[in-house]
């Protein structure tokens, strides 16, 4: 009667108390500022307050795009890492789970044996026996003092935290892949306009050598054009490396060879293209969004629960036990006289605590880290988003201008071409223009392939594309 009551006690206790504190997001922490959860960017010309897209690539409505990173998705090897680290988790989580409670066991053994006599209280030798045991036991644990449930807290918290950096990893293969893609494209495109610029680099070339031999011209004219010559096309390797580079890159993060990439994606040579303002929310909006600030958010939750499992160690550990079974000579087994049984509680508590106040602090010090790195990752998160947009309208104002400026080149090339056709201009002056407007097509393709890569560093600051219902 008396251990039952016992039990009923210990487990009232265990009911009500709850060693360290419990977690909440504090209330000074950055994330809880209302400035940083307000909107990213007060003027609305490059971007817009809308929700962001977890399938953010597939804005730019290109099917091979959406093939790459599907594939990518599958196959490549930081996400299995990923995958592996989160099942890990998971099974410390059940770990953690399986602490306390009901435990028990079977233990069976026989052997030949010759015991002492003295431990009998007996001056004459023991005969030398064969000795056999078979025993069942069973116990339960309490966790009187919420230890263990803390213990779980942690786990679980740093499952969750495991979670997040894999799908840091997942948005961050995205951009990747679109990025590399874009890479292919872009350096497709510029080649080609390189290669229209030099074919009309060598006509001047050879206009100039004509020139110089029938007397109306000179040699530094012909080396001048010869040098430009030479110039553009010390270019072009520049641009197959770019391609190739972007080639590998995609190769690499969809795991397979560049030959087996999908169809067309080598000889791409038209950047993706975004037929609308790009999708921005507010900083509440990327604050829940990104998984660094969650990963940051549950290692400071399972640095709190930490507290209450160095605080539980101050304490007893209390359980209750029984076990029944057969102990003596090997023939005897199951004899009245070999059986034994017994029930009863059991207090553990080491004194003193060797340091576990120490440790409380430790884990306590820890929290206030974990803290200060949380605020910074909320701090980060928003400088990040809004440098990236701040960039991204720059290059949108760059480009624009140049797009203006190539619009004006080739309005001039159409005219002198007019010209020339009537015999109003020279075939100089009509290949002059010509090549000045190949020039701006080119800045003008560089500053497209600028626009396209800021638009992915803002989806990647945006924190979107990590749900699994994204990969389809």
């Amino acid at each position: 009667m008396k251990q039952l009551i016992l039990a009923g006690l210990c487990l009232s206790l265990g009911a009500c108390m709850m060693v360290g504190p419990d977690y909440e997001v504090p209330k000074d922490a950055a994330v809880q500022r209302s400035d940083l959860n307000g909107p990213l960017r007060e003027d609305a010309d490059s971007v817009v307050s809308a929700p962001v897209p977890e399938d953010w690539w597939q804005l730019y409505q290109d099917q091979r795009l959406n093939e790459l990173v599907r594939q990518a998705l599958s196959a490549n090897t930081e996400l299995r890492v990923a995958a592996a680290n989160i099942a890990k988790a998971r099974a410390q989580v059940e770990v953690a789970e399986s602490q306390g409670g009901f435990n028990g066991g079977i233990k069976a053994g026989a052997q030949r044996l010759q015991e002492s006599g003295q431990a009998f209280l007996l001056p004459e030798k023991v005969p030398v026996a064969n000795i056999g045991e078979a025993i069942i036991s069973a116990s339960y644990q309490f966790d009187l003092w919420g230890t263990f449930k803390r213990g779980t807290e942690a786990a679980k918290a740093n499952a969750d935290a495991v979670q997040a950096a894999a799908d840091t990893a997942r948005i961050t293969l995205v951009a990747d892949v679109v990025k590399a893609y874009t890479q292919v494209c872009s350096a497709n495109e510029e080649y080609h306009i390189a290669r229209e610029s030099l074919d009309l680099q060598e006509q001047s070339v050879k206009l100039n050598q004509r020139l110089r031999d029938a007397g109306r011209g000179d040699e530094t004219q012909v080396t001048r054009s010869q040098t430009q010559f030479k110039s553009l096309r010390a270019e072009l390797p520049r641009f197959k490396a770019e391609r190739e580079t972007g080639l590998y890159t995609l190769a690499a993060l969809l795991a397979k060879p560049v030959d087996k990439l999908p169809v067309g994606t080598a000889d791409c040579a038209e950047l993706p293209q975004l037929n609308q303002l790009v999708p921005v929310g507010d900083g509440a909006a990327l604050l829940k969004r990104r998984p660094d600030v969650r990963q940051a958010e549950r290692q400071l939750a399972a640095a709190t629960a930490e507290i209450g499992v160095a605080t539980g160690a101050l304490y007893p550990d209390i359980s209750i036990g029984a076990q029944v079974g057969t102990i003596g000579i090997l023939e005897d087994l199951g004899d009245p006289s070999t059986n034994r049984w017994g029930f009863g509680p059991q207090i553990s508590w080491s004194i003193p605590t060797n340091g576990t106040r120490a440790r409380i602090r430790m884990a306590e010090a820890s929290t206030q880290a974990a803290l200060a790195h949380f605020d910074g990752v909320v701090l980060n998160a928003i400088r990040e988003t809004q440098t990236r947009l701040a960039q991204y309208s720059a290059l949108l104002d760059r480009r624009d201008a140049l797009a203006e400026a190539e619009k004006s080149a080739k309005e001039a090339a159409d005219q002198t071409h007019r010209y020339y056709q009537a015999g109003r201009e020279s075939f100089l002056a009509d290949l002059q223009a010509t090549r000045t407007y190949t020039d701006m097509r080119s800045q003008l393709a560089a500053a497209n392939s600028q626009v396209a890569l800021g638009q992915i560093g803002v989806f990647l600051a945006l924190g979107g594309g990590w749900k699994e219902t994204a990969k389809h």
